[in-house]
């Protein structure tokens, strides 16, 4: 039965797009750009510090010649290790820690009567601890560690409930578009945030701060634009929530764990929702890696300037926004599968290209951030939808904690491939090009999947155009 559109449904779909433009900057801004850029530079001053008041400490590359400030060791719960190594350890770290977290958010939703209460608590933690990172300065990179741990929590537990949210707010036939439509506004209130820290961060001197200081308030307005944004989003969902029975109070937080280890066991009766599950963990990893590494790729291997680098970023997240757009249109008549499929084509055409690029052709970068930002969106929203389809009614939390602990989990093995293939060939060429395996084998497996099966196996009425 087709449920109308009324007025009242367009608001709760436009509170639910608000959400992922809220928390956007935190992705784009804290983790993509400023993070990574920021604490590394604190704990070399540290090290720096360190270096300066124990004479008898040096700082040696892996040859064991003396080297940067960047390979001084800094220290944390006895471990040393190289300052310049802080942010991917401390990704790492984070990943971990959402892994463990995931679950628990995915149980407490499912059995609270108040779903939108649990995403506003979450929300309100990552902003916070976001905010909070306005306090990493000097040496005490510390600060850095607690508070960017905290915000990855509030991310990927907002991130469990808020694609919940999907299946109650949608019906079958809807839900392509609203995926989409989500995470275009997302790109878009991320980009749009990004542009304007960009401009604050590289005109610091007009504004009379320290590059420092201007990275420190871009920390503080990602926190206070995801809060912010937040508020209306959360108010605006649906109110209440039928629970799941089963354990309250304290005794959720080891029936997340149950309940994880439970929905991997019964998630065998549903084999084509874990073939599609494997699936999508198999090429999202590509995706990620692919934006992780496009600025190391243009700096390391190609030698453009951090200006180009910037350029190339905004140039992702405002495509990403019609590229989100284009892909939910494109569903809408030839089935989500099959776009899913051409957008691994096209990833693939992409990356073919970004192996040819001349360096010192900034174009020729600019012209792969176009196909970045065209296909990034709308690859993951059309599977983010898709599996929703697949989901046992009443299980949609408990599901998506496990869509999000599989993202989360298995995000380290095309990091690895670039990295050791870069290190054997000496060339990001290779390791680039290398990326391609994930997008050709997420092709074949996708079109393995008969989806309307599994949507029926799920007892789910599929939609009309699959």
């Amino acid at each position: 039965m087709t449920v109308a559109v009324t007025r009242e449904r367009k608001r709760v779909w436009r509170a639910w797009y608000l959400y992922d433009w809220a928390n956007s900057p935190f992705y784009s801004s804290v983790i993509t750009v400023f993070g990574a850029l920021y604490l590394s530079e604190v704990a070399s001053a540290d090290a720096k510090t360190n270096f300066t008041l124990n004479g008898d400490r040096r700082c040696t590359d892996s040859s064991g010649a003396s080297s940067t400030l960047q390979n001084c060791d800094v220290s944390l719960f006895g471990l040393q290790f190289p300052a310049g190594s802080l942010w991917g350890y401390l990704l790492s770290i984070a990943t971990v820690t959402q892994v463990l977290v995931l679950p628990i958010a995915g149980a407490i939703a499912d059995r609270s009567r108040h779903k939108r209460r649990i995403l506003g608590g979450f929300a309100f933690l990552g902003a916070v601890s976001s905010a909070l990172m306005f306090f990493i300065a000097g040496t005490n990179w510390e600060v850095g560690v607690w508070t960017f741990i905290l915000a990855n929590i509030g991310y990927g537990g907002a991130l469990v409930v808020y694609y919940s949210f999907l299946v109650d707010i949608a019906e079958p036939d809807e839900r392509d578009s609203v995926s989409s439509k989500g995470w275009a506004f997302g790109y878009l209130g991320g980009g749009l945030a990004l542009a304007l820290q960009l401009g604050f961060f590289m005109g610091h001197e007009f504004f009379g701060v320290s590059e420092g200081l201007a990275i420190q308030i871009c920390f503080l307005t990602s926190g206070i634009w995801w809060a912010v944004f937040t508020i209306p989003a959360v108010r605006a969902l649906p109110r209440t929530h039928v629970p799941k029975t089963g354990e309250r109070g304290l005794s959720v937080l080891t029936a997340g764990f149950k309940e994880l280890k439970q929905t991997i066991k019964e998630a065998r009766a549903y084999p084509l929702t874990l073939a599609f599950l494997g699936s999508y963990l198999i090429f999202t990893d590509g995706i990620t890696t692919v934006v992780a590494v496009s600025a190391q790729y243009g700096k390391d291997e190609l030698k453009y300037s951090t200006q180009v680098l910037i350029v190339t970023i905004l140039v992702i997240q405002f495509l990403a926004y019609a590229g989100a757009m284009i892909h939910g249109a494109i569903a809408a008549r030839f089935g989500a599968k099959k776009t899913i499929l051409g957008s691994l084509v096209a990833w693939v055409v992409v990356l073919c290209f970004a192996y040819f690029i001349e360096a010192g052709e900034p174009l020729q970068f600019y012209a792969v951030a176009v196909g970045i930002g065209l296909v990034l969106g709308g690859t993951n929203a059309l599977s983010r939808s898709l599996f929703g389809q697949m989901i046992p009614e009443g299980k949609d939390a408990q599901y998506f904690s496990l869509y999000v602990v599989g993202e989360r989990g298995t995000s380290w093995l095309g990091p690895l491939l670039f990295a050791a293939v870069g290190q054997i060939t000496g060339s990001f060429r290779y390791a680039i090009i290398a990326l391609v395996i994930f997008f050709v084998l997420g092709f074949v497996f996708v079109w393995l999947v008969p989806v309307r099966r599994a949507i029926e196996a799920a007892g789910n009425r599929p939609p009309a155009v699959l």
